[in-house]
């Protein structure tokens, strides 16, 4: 690939606050990454289905129980994925302690597999999204007990 598209693929990466781009032409092949940066918030990303009916069946419980859980939403428009791939362990299940730091789950966006971490301390109470579901940003997907 020339130096411009190089160039290019970087400008894009930091307009949009992508963590990480793949892009194949042809025979040529660029992968790049942006070391410690946190996960990047995206707009106006085509979803693949509505995501609304397992967050309206879980809408009715009790307000009062959910008023001291922490929640843990996405920062972006993707594609929900609870373990790096279909036969691994998932980061995060119920009754699993995580704190700040943890990777409890992966959210595709545009071909990029971005890790969502706890950003709080807690016990998993609930998890809101199942593999493969289609999410949106500031959806609630895990519900932490501090």
């Amino acid at each position: 690939m020339e130096f411009k598209k190089v160039k290019e693929l970087i400008d894009v990466m930091k307009e949009n606050d992508l963590v990480e781009l793949e892009v194949v032409d042809g025979d040529s092949k660029i992968h790049l990454k942006r070391p410690g940066t946190a996960a990047p918030v995206m707009t106006q990303v085509p979803m693949a289905a509505p995501a609304t009916a397992p967050t309206a069946a879980s809408a009715p419980a009790p307000a009062a129980e959910d008023d001291n859980l922490i929640k843990v939403t996405s920062p972006i428009v993707g594609t929900f994925y609870q373990a790096s791939s279909p036969d691994a362990a998932p980061y995060a299940k119920v009754g699993d302690k995580v704190n700040a730091d943890t990777v409890v789950c992966i959210i595709e966006a545009m071909k990029v597999m971005n890790e969502i971490r706890a950003e709080a301390s807690g016990t998993v109470v609930e998890v809101l999204c199942k593999d493969g579901q289609a999410v949106e940003f500031g959806q609630v997907l895990f519900k932490l007990r501090p």
